[in-house]
């Protein structure tokens, strides 16, 4: 079966502490209950992480306004790491290669001293795995019991501008 493409209406920009509520609800509808952010969460991450810069977040939006997705990036001050701490698709979007241009924008908005991408996934998460690899991340660590429901995680890592090349097109 082709894959879809997200439709040029929706529209994808950083996300602000505002956005926080949407971005809970999205978790929601995106992930089982062990891996959700809750609107504190959010709060914290749009709020003063993002004004001391230790994380960013972006958030696509369809013709409508509905939230669709969302990306958020922590960094660490001084490190040459950035990892990406969630991607969230709403479920009547996925396939659509949203996955992909949330990836995509928020590494562009990563500091420029950042030269390689981490992070975790379930590793019952097939589709969020494949899309990571064919990015160029690799599997480097399995992670025992890395989640709060004790599902297992893997770690992924990979030099940032070639993911960010890959994740462009």
């Amino acid at each position: 079966m082709p894959r879809r493409t997200a439709p040029p209406a929706v529209s994808v920009h950083s996300a602000s502490i505002a956005d926080a509520l949407a971005l809970a609800a999205l978790d929601e509808r995106a992930f089982p209950p062990a891996d959700r952010f809750s609107r504190r969460v959010w709060r914290h991450l749009l709020g003063s992480a993002r004004r001391n810069r230790s994380a960013l977040a972006v958030i696509a939006l369809g013709a409508d306004g509905a939230v669709l997705g969302s990306a958020a990036l922590l960094l660490r001050r001084g490190s040459r790491v950035a990892r990406l701490y969630t991607v969230a698709v709403d479920p009547a979007a996925r396939g659509l290669g949203l996955g992909r241009r949330l990836i995509a924008e928020a590494i562009a908005r990563a500091p420029r001293r950042c030269d390689v991408l981490s992070l975790e996934v379930r590793a019952a998460n097939a589709p969020a795995r494949a899309l990571y690899e064919r990015l160029g991340l690799r599997a480097v660590a399995e992670l025992p019991a890395y989640y709060a429901d004790g599902a297992v995680g893997v770690r992924y890592r990979g030099d940032l501008a070639a993911v960010r090349a890959v994740a462009s097109r």
